[in-house]
């Protein structure tokens, strides 16, 4: 296993460095941030000055070189826009698409999966044709539009939730938390209801698979032939051979539905990472950018090697292998 560890930390150390270069590659192309920071009337010689003080002036390969040796360091560079540290600014951020994303996987996972292996079981009951239908749907329609009509119903036309923003917030560890006060439940509930709509919908389809095709497997013929109840095989038998795969799709979800809960926060107006970083890129924020590309590789990075660990954990073939 620490051979394993190691072997996929130095795998993490090279793809980092690669994703390091193609993302300050790509966000150099997009555009000059002076254009965006400066006046249209500004005179040459300011731009000169501006453009000499951020080293914009300097080769590509000397300015990557320095970012990477501030990255080394942890420091991710200042904001153009709000002239603070990035980290600073990425993690006041932070909270609210953590606590957003958390609620919404989490709630998908607890409820897709029961439903889903329901749907499995009795494939042939109304309700099971009930449940693929609701994944279907949210297969199928676009969150945008889930979003709008959520507001339009909840928030319009009964009045019972508001349209956007966060709400009241309790700080805890230095960081603001909705989740703490009733009042922010009432901000939180529709975007995390956008949020989790689709994965709801994966959920429920990848439980199904599974318990369709364990129901049939031997295993489930020799515990019912020992005398063990339905619900027994259930809990004991299938939903521990499918939580490997429901385990892989939850920690990638939850690294997707983190870094790029761009809709939702848009049009719920939270201001959470997903908010930021389109106001950075419509301002050409370039540490902004960067920072959030470079942690979001970090992010997928260590959520794979948590998801193997877990792979070991949770079949004992696997820990076996690695040890062999």
């Amino acid at each position: 296993m620490a051979g394993f560890i190691a072997g996929r930390l130095a795998q993490a150390v090279a793809v980092m460095l690669v994703m390091s270069m193609l993302v300050f590659l790509g966000v150099f192309a997009i555009g000059n941030p002076i254009d965006v920071m400066l006046a249209p009337d500004a005179t040459q010689e300011i731009r000169a000055q501006a453009i000499a003080a951020y080293g914009f002036d300097q080769p590509l390969y000397v300015q990557y070189l320095r970012f990477l040796g501030r990255l080394l360091q942890g420091d991710l560079g200042a904001s153009f826009v709000y002239n603070i540290p990035v980290l600073q600014l990425i993690g006041s951020r932070l909270p609210a698409t953590l606590e957003l994303t958390l609620i919404a996987v989490i709630s998908a996972t607890l409820i897709g999966v029961p439903l889903g292996m329901y749907a499995g079981y009795k494939p042939d009951s109304p309700a099971a044709k009930a449940v693929m239908a609701l994944s279907v749907l949210g297969f199928s329609v676009p969150s945008f539009w889930v979003g709008l009509v959520l507001i339009l119903t909840f928030a319009v036309t009964l009045g019972w939730m508001p349209a956007g923003g966060r709400g009241p917030t309790v700080a805890v560890l230095g960081m603001d938390w909705s989740f703490l006060t009733a009042e922010g439940w009432k901000f939180l509930l529709l975007p995390a209801a956008n949020l989790a709509l689709f994965k709801l919908s994966m959920m429920i389809r990848l439980a199904r698979s599974g318990t369709r095709e364990i129901m049939l497997s031997d295993t489930v013929k020799f515990a019912r032939a020992a005398g063990l109840s339905e619900w027994t095989v259930l809990r004991h038998h299938v939903l521990r051979l499918i939580l490997v795969p429901i385990v892989t799709v939850f920690g990638l979800e939850f690294g997707s539905t983190l870094a790029f809960a761009v809709v939702t926060e848009t049009i719920f107006s939270w201001p959470g990472l997903g908010k930021l970083i389109i106001d950075s890129i419509g301002s050409l924020d370039r540490p902004v950018m960067v920072a959030y590309l470079v942690l979001v590789a970090l992010l997928f990075i260590t959520i794979n090697l948590l998801v193997d660990l877990a792979y070991a954990l949770l079949d004992p073939r696997i820990r076996r292998g690695r040890n062999a």
